[in-house]
């Protein structure tokens, strides 16, 4: 029979007290590690610095990536300074960020001159034939109505014929159209789009009140239609239509505008073909500028931001579900910054939505934001919040995602040389 005596449970009621405090602190330095990881899960870094001189300055628009993950993107300002440039602070550039294996490299595409188009403030977008295609809100005609500054022009960049040994290698900008003022003109942050008969269509938000159009190829030219004019108040009306128009599923064009509908705060719009105009219907009244424009989800929902409104005055992010014939209306969040959103969102594969704001964010310098959905609710996260130093600030653009679910986009503002960067972050 086992005896144990009182010096031996002693020693052993030690060594479990002894146990039980290393497991203790076994388990903190797991769950500090643990802790760690998780705060740490997203990194903020600049990918490039503007100076304002060659390169450009000022990044207003987003990018866009192509399959080997190469970044495109345009400045509003900097680069040439000749003639009407020097009055709009440098007429802009388009460049790219080529993905190396060392990092990435800064190649300028192409500078504006004015003639040929000025101040790019909308992402360009990969077409037909694998051109580059964009606009410049300035430049280009500057003939009755577009003086001083030029009406702005749609343009197509094409590639070198043959494979580039250098970084400085120039790709070829054609002006497709150049906006006159009477048929509209001075396009926007919105990108063009093309539908399947490789027609262009794009948004003009400030020329008078606002166009919708379209440019039909007939070969080395372009043919202007336009299909809205937008109306000035008093309502019913839209006007400034801030951000550029999608295709819907049933291929009608929506979009928003800044002012408008039955409250004079903007409205989200459907544009449906017919003659000798497109017909517009009114989806949803915003009372706080619908800046950031709309996207489709796989189920037909609407997303979109506003630069203002909302419960806190800082704007919001808003869903529009249809239903019985009509849409119905959700507040997604409410920013409680000085403004709001001026981009696009977009949505991952796992209906997650992803923005910027331009003034939000804990140093009121705009912000890089998530929203998760779970349950019928939406859980917001910010995922950089700008301080208008050298990481950046007020960005104005849409954010793009990779297929490793790494984030990009500009800021405007900031930077090492305070001409705007480029941003990655990465989970």
């Amino acid at each position: 029979m086992f005896r144990q005596d009182k010096h031996d449970s002693t020693l052993l009621d030690i060594s479990l007290r002894a146990a039980t405090v290393v497991l203790a602190m076994l388990t903190l330095l797991w769950l500090t590690t643990f802790t760690s990881q998780l705060c740490q899960a997203q990194t903020y870094s600049v990918l490039y610095n503007f100076t304002g001189g060659e390169d450009g300055a000022t990044p207003k628009a987003g990018v866009t990536l192509d399959q080997a993950g190469n970044l495109y993107g345009t400045t509003a300002k900097g680069a040439s300074f000749a003639g009407d440039c020097n009055v709009i602070g440098g007429c802009g550039t388009v460049y790219e960020l080529k993905h190396e294996s060392s990092g990435r490299i800064f190649s300028p595409l192409y500078t504006f001159q004015f003639s040929d188009g000025a101040s790019p403030s909308a992402r360009v977008v990969f077409g037909p034939g694998g051109l580059l295609y964009g606009t410049t809100t300035y430049g280009g005609n500057t003939q009755r109505d577009c003086l001083p500054t030029g009406c702005g022009t749609v343009f197509s960049l094409r590639p070198p014929a043959s494979v580039c040994k250098s970084v400085l290698c120039p790709w070829t900008e054609a002006a497709l159209y150049q906006f006159n003022g009477s048929e509209g003109g001075e396009p926007g942050y919105g990108d063009v789009i093309f539908d399947l008969n490789n027609n262009l269509y794009g948004i003009n938000p400030v020329s008078a009140w606002g166009q919708a159009y379209e440019l039909v190829p007939s070969g080395n030219s372009w043919t202007l239609n336009l299909l809205y004019d937008f109306i000035p108040p008093p309502s019913p009306c839209f006007a400034s239509p801030a951000a550029g128009a999608i295709f819907g599923p049933d291929g009608n064009l929506y979009g928003a505008s800044q002012i408008g509908g039955t409250y004079n705060g903007g409205a989200v719009y459907e544009l449906t073909p017919s003659s000798p105009q497109w017909t517009i219907t009114d989806l949803h009244d915003n009372m706080g500028g619908s800046d950031g424009g709309v996207i489709f989800d796989s189920a037909g929902n609407l997303y979109g931001t506003t630069l203002s409104g909302g419960d806190y005055g800082g704007g919001t992010v808003y869903e529009l579900s249809p239903s019985n014939g009509g849409w119905t209306y959700s507040t997604l969040y409410n920013f409680s910054g000085g403004g709001g959103s001026y981009a696009v969102l977009i949505m991952d594969g796992a209906g997650n939505l992803y923005g910027t704001t331009i003034l939000d964010g804990a140093y009121q310098q705009g912000n890089v934001f998530e929203l998760t959905p779970s349950n019928g609710q939406w859980t917001y996260t910010s995922l950089h919040d700008f301080t208008g130093g050298s990481d950046g600030g007020q960005p104005f653009g849409q954010v793009n995602l990779d297929v490793n679910g790494n984030l990009y986009g500009t800021a405007s503002i900031g930077g090492a040389n305070d001409e705007g960067v480029v941003w990655e972050i990465t989970p």
